[in-house]
């Protein structure tokens, strides 16, 4: 892991920045969009945590959270590494359908489109959820022009879903009726 001694390099101020494998790349590069999409969809996933949210679904935020610390490492390099860094496993996706399918046992099929929102800990999670179809549709421009992690596309999109039957399980939690779309 690397140990941040300075937080301030002064090497970004001319409006570039530096890949895991030491490639020199301006900062509006694709993968850098991509990993900049990544950390504000774990900050939104933050904010989620510190807003009250029911505890049925804390520790399993907090392990999202480190996977897409491990999703960062992985995407920083362009060119896979010859020593072992962290990456999304074919298991964190398997991990997210469980997650889906236990959830979504106990909020119940949906039988209407639903309205973001309700309690405030749901309206950061499909907020997070947004964010993280974007993060995806940059990701599968990416692997047109790229290589990137086969488990990479599979993860994010599975994450999207389980942020939103997290949403929807966190109003049933706090009582408060999922808003449903009128058309």
């Amino acid at each position: 892991m690397p140990r941040l001694t300075k937080i301030y390099t002064r090497k970004g101020d001319k409006g570039k920045t530096t890949l895991g494998g030491g490639q020199r790349v301006m900062k509006n590069d694709l993968r850098i969009q991509i990993l900049g999409e990544i950390d504000e969809l774990n900050s939104v996933i933050g904010l989620a945590l510190s807003s009250n949210l029911s505890h049925k679904l804390e520790s399993f935020l907090k392990e999202i959270q480190n996977q897409l610390l491990n999703l960062g490492a992985e995407l920083c390099y362009r060119i896979r590494p010859k020593f072992i860094t962290p990456k999304i496993e074919k298991e964190n996706i398997i991990n997210l359908e469980e997650f889906i399918d236990k959830i979504n046992k106990l909020v119940g099929p949906l039988e209407n489109f639903i309205l973001p929102g309700g309690s405030l800990s749901a309206a950061y999670l499909h907020f997070a959820r947004t964010i993280c179809r974007r993060a995806e549709r940059l990701l599968v421009t990416l692997r047109e022009k790229e290589s990137i992690g086969d488990n990479v596309i599979p993860y994010v999109n599975r994450l999207s879903d389980a942020l939103f039957v997290a949403a929807r399980l966190e109003n049933k939690e706090k009582n408060i009726a999922e808003l449903l779309w009128h058309h």
